[in-house]
């Protein structure tokens, strides 16, 4: 989407990059990361035309990414669609929502648009497309303390329309606004054929409108850059953020960094845009630092033990202790229709509530609850998840 220019100066390393470290956990999901997947991915992409405002194509790639979620055990309830106005056409954000465990209203956010112009978007941006999509599969399972969103941006190239609708329509349209930890945006990294792609571009932001979110930018963009040492084959080099959908976020003084390719493309925005043009080995590449970086960033399970996670179905209630409201998160319950109970300790239930046409997260009150512990029931057709919780 944008001509780079290489920043020539470096930046002094912070004492948050020196603590971080390889963690074998981490490197054994990353290793997971498929090359097949990749060049699969970019060739559907490709295939499905030219993604343009108010196109069949548009709407048959938006169909085609949720697809890939649900195939990947993700459930309709976790996916949003928020629509916008393009121009003459309506356009639409895919918000897809993997809760934390621990800071379940805290969010890392990694995006990238899936609209083109010119031609198919192979690598602008099917190829930032197909790292999220690879990094949404192996973390579908893996527990994290901080909620990731993975968003598919519609509009951005024409000015960053999708973005700034979910800025303004989401982030800031929460109350309280909406908490966001990182915004890692992935835009055009799919290489340039027969060139030697080893290095990956590593934004921060240096707006000065605002500037105030400058600085933690300068520290989360070295701990990206340490992270893609540590999980990819990749060199790095650093640059500044701008045109692309971080920006609205960047405006909204939200932290951000991003990811491009050094070795830029000359097909952008034109009919040549295509997988043979690019390098799908980069591709990988760039997808496992992304990997890596968002178990890092999310803060994500360090051992194999996540039968808990997946048994429970990744349901969760919070915050626990919990005073005067308790949200129930689905998880990967597809189940619309459930029932919640609260059992105390002599076993008596002592609140019940029949849910229909459940969100993928419900507010349930507690007023006039005694304070103790307490057994949550969460049982729907199927299932029944069962977790302790403090009333105080």
């Amino acid at each position: 989407m944008k001509n780079l220019f290489v920043s020539l100066f470096f930046l002094l390393l912070t004492t948050s990059v020196f603590s971080q470290q390889y963690i074998p956990y981490y490197g054994s999901v990353v290793a997971q990361c498929s090359q097949s997947n990749i060049t699969t991915d970019l060739t559907q992409f490709e295939a499905l035309g030219m993604k343009r405002r108010g196109t069949t194509a548009l709407q048959n790639t938006l169909d085609w990414l949720k697809n890939k979620y649900l195939s990947y055990g993700y459930t309709a309830l976790q996916m949003e669609e928020q629509s916008f106005t393009n121009g003459s056409a309506t356009c639409k954000n895919l918000i897809l929502t993997k809760q934390g465990t621990l800071y379940p209203n805290t969010y890392v956010i990694v995006c990238g648009h899936y609209d083109s112009i010119g031609g198919t978007g192979t690598n602008d941006n099917g190829s930032g497309v197909a790292c999220i999509l690879e990094t949404a599969r192996l973390l579908q399972n893996i527990p994290t303390e901080y909620s990731i969103k993975f968003i598919n941006f519609s509009g951005e190239e024409d000015g960053l329309v999708g973005s700034q609708s979910f800025v303004s329509n989401r982030v800031n349209a929460t109350n309280p606004k909406m908490d966001i930890r990182l915004v890692i945006n992935l835009d055009e990294v799919g290489g340039v054929a027969g060139l030697t792609n080893d290095t990956i571009t590593c934004e921060r932001d240096t707006n000065n409108n605002p500037s105030t979110n400058n600085a933690v930018s300068a520290t989360m963009t070295n701990e990206l850059i340490t992270c893609v040492g540590l999980y990819s084959p990749l060199n790095t080099y650093l640059s500044y953020a701008y045109s692309s959908d971080y920006m609205p976020f960047q405006a909204n003084n939200e932290i951000i960094t991003g990811l491009f390719e050094t070795n830029e493309t000359t097909h952008k925005h034109t009919n040549t845009d295509l997988l043979i043009y690019m390098d799908p080995v980069y591709n990988y590449n760039v997808a496992q630092a992304t990997i890596g970086a968002t178990m890092h960033f999310a803060v994500a399970a360090t051992s194999l033990e996540t039968s808990n996670f997946e048994n429970d179905s990744q349901v969760s209630f919070y915050p626990s202790p919990v005073k005067d409201f308790l949200n129930i998160n689905l998880g990967t319950i597809a189940d619309v229709n459930y029932t919640f109970s609260l059992i105390d300790l002599q076993g008596k239930e002592v609140l019940n509530k029949q849910i229909e046409n459940a969100h993928f997260t419900e507010t349930i009150s507690l007023e006039g609850l005694s304070k103790g512990m307490y057994l949550a029931v969460l049982q729907t057709a199927s299932k029944r998840i069962t977790k302790k919780i403090v009333v105080e």
